[in-house]
């Protein structure tokens, strides 16, 4: 393993660890995410660089869409949530409730 891909392997992970563990605000959540998705499109653009094939070209700049898409309806949610609920707390967030 390159030290290339070890670096970008563990920020995929602790992103991952991140969102799994310090799970209090919903927008320490959507950070997380936000890093594995850089970590994500990062490796996969120097995937498609080291391979040299244009059939590959187009799958970073589709992550990158889908990521802006994500982080757009994220935003929205946490817009939404602080202005219902008062709070980003994903503690107070309760789907029967709703």
């Amino acid at each position: 393993m390159t030290p290339t891909h070890f670096t970008f392997s563990a920020a995929f992970l602790l992103g991952l660890a991140g969102l799994a563990f310090h799970r209090t605000h919903l927008l320490s959540a959507l950070l997380c995410l936000e890093g594995m998705m850089l970590s994500l499109f990062l490796a996969l653009s120097l995937w498609t660089l080291e391979l040299t094939s244009t059939s590959f070209s187009a799958a970073p700049l589709l992550l990158l869409a889908f990521s802006a898409c994500e982080a757009s309806a994220g935003l929205a949610l946490l817009v939404a949530t602080a202005r219902t609920h008062g709070t980003d707390h994903l503690q107070n967030l309760n789907l029967l409730q709703c």
